[in-house]
């Protein structure tokens, strides 16, 4: 994770998702076009609002793969396999740690909440496939199949090509 936020990563950030970044800290991880598409946030929102989202996917394309995969049920799927298999429901535990130590090092909030429904649900697959991408394979069981289900968004090219200059 690079420590320091460039302008032009910040730029980027803020055409993929059509406004300004908030309580922006680090590009968590880069697509494979190179850009931006997963950023670390701050737990607290420039005003002092509360902001669990460490890793948010900022790349449209992911977000809507991430999306199609909701729509087509993986969630309630996954979710059955959570009280079926003891090892993912383990993993998915560990992450759910995991998750919540790398939030508490960035400063702590007042509720012990997690994203995506860590560890008992499966509620948004775009948090856990941010913590996958951002953590690296084999860090979250369910973000990875997130991840590995959501095919290559990346595959057309940058998703927030350079602003065009007057």
């Amino acid at each position: 994770m690079s420590p320091e936020i460039s302008r032009e990563d910040r730029e980027v950030v803020a055409r993929q998702l059509g406004r300004p970044p908030r309580a922006l800290r680090a590009v968590a991880h880069r697509c494979p076009c190179g850009q931006p598409d997963v950023v670390q946030t701050s737990p607290r929102l420039e005003d002092g609002t509360p902001f669990p989202t460490t890793y948010y996917l900022t790349c449209p394309r992911a977000s809507a793969a991430a999306s199609r995969l909701e729509s087509a049920g993986r969630m309630r799927e996954w979710q059955a396999d959570l009280g079926t298999d003891p090892q993912l429901a383990a993993g998915y535990r560990a992450a759910h740690e995991a998750y919540l130590a790398e939030r508490d090092a960035l400063g702590v909030l007042p509720t012990r909440s997690t994203a995506g429904g860590m560890p008992d649900r499966v509620k948004c697959l775009h948090a856990l496939a941010a913590h996958a991408l951002a953590a690296g394979p084999g860090a979250n069981p369910v973000g990875d199949r997130a991840v590995e289900s959501m095919g290559e968004w990346w595959a057309n090219g940058p998703c927030a090509p350079p602003e065009e200059g007057p």
